[in-house]
């Protein structure tokens, strides 16, 4: 497997950054309990679900390439629908999380709604436990998608050296914030999207990250620009958060277009209140964040940004 891409922008300036793309081998624990079983890790998951329903449910079966399998729900999310899935996880752990969910997971359909609070990871966690009796051991070939998904087990950048395929549907969820060279990384994605086809990507919004930083009185962070993570220890702070005005320019350079933006927890990460929500005001919250979430200025608040990108044909 190549090593992550290293950068020369070291030291470029005071502020410190990250100098290799940022994996998650020995951090699979950490990355699972801060992305996927917090009340903000189940708000995200339930409206990317929402999103994807709404957006995307009405492709017909085709070849789907995602970079970056997470713990599987969203991989899960198109092979129940009846798609080809080629996942490319560099992470030897990370892959190992997302074919023990897969293998648990029915072909019917599982998941977080928007209708629901329920702890998605919970099945990925007990399939990631030591192996007991009925245990499915999902590194064999018997797993529910065996016959349409295929493991890549290399970074963005070595599979797309490797391949001329071209895919009419690209999806890369919260990946490109953890490349040193995002630009790069979002240019190999739009080569690999077929012409006609639609790319799903989300991004960790750097304004918002500036505001919710604002918001809890780090003023010398933000004046100083010392927003993104290092790339080194335990820390999950993303290297490169990204503006939506760069995925745009970016996205107008290699020839796509932007036909919906949605933002992603618009609401959630600025409530005052730390302590945890009741069922009845999760149900309002995720009500308020679907009916704003394409609305001005609330979307460009999104934690998360989504883009729905278009080649023409």
């Amino acid at each position: 497997m190549p090593e992550p891409k290293t950068s020369s922008r070291a030291g470029a300036s005071r502020v410190r950054r990250a100098t290799a793309d940022r994996h998650f081998d020995g951090l699979a624990d950490k990355f699972e309990r801060g992305f996927y079983t917090t009340e903000r890790g189940r708000v995200r998951l339930a409206l990317t679900q929402r999103l994807m329903d709404e957006r995307f449910s009405h492709l017909p079966p085709s070849p789907v390439l995602e970079i970056g399998a997470g713990l599987g729900q969203t991989a899960h999310w198109w092979l129940t629908r009846g798609h080809h899935l080629t996942l490319v996880e560099p992470s030897g752990e990370m892959r190992e999380r997302a074919k023990r969910f897969l293998s648990t997971a029915t072909p019917q359909g599982q998941g977080l709604s928007v209708g629901t609070t329920a702890d998605p990871s919970r099945a990925a966690q007990e399939a990631s436990d030591p192996q007991v009796p009925g245990q499915t051991d999902a590194l064999s070939n018997d797993e529910p998608f065996a016959g349409r998904l295929v493991w890549e087990e290399r970074d963005l950048q070595g599979f797309a050296a490797e391949t001329d395929q071209r895919w009419p549907v690209v999806v890369c969820h919260a990946v490109l914030e953890w490349l040193v060279d995002p630009r790069e990384g979002f240019a190999l994605l739009a080569e690999l999207l077929a012409p006609g086809g639609v790319m799903s990507l989300s991004v960790f919004n750097r304004d918002a990250l500036a505001f919710s930083n604002v918001s809890k009185g780090n003023f010398d962070k933000v004046l100083e620009g010392r927003l993104a993570g290092w790339g080194t220890g335990k820390r999950l702070t993303p290297i490169s958060p990204l503006r939506d005005g760069e995925i745009r320019q970016w996205a107008a350079e290699a020839g796509l277009e932007v036909r919906e933006l949605t933002g992603l927890r618009v609401f959630h990460d600025y409530l005052r209140s730390r302590d945890p929500l009741s069922e009845a005001d999760m149900q309002k919250l995720l009500a308020l964040e679907c009916q704003h979430w394409r609305t001005p200025p609330f979307v460009y608040l999104g934690r998360y940004l989504h883009y729905e990108l278009v080649r023409p044909a």
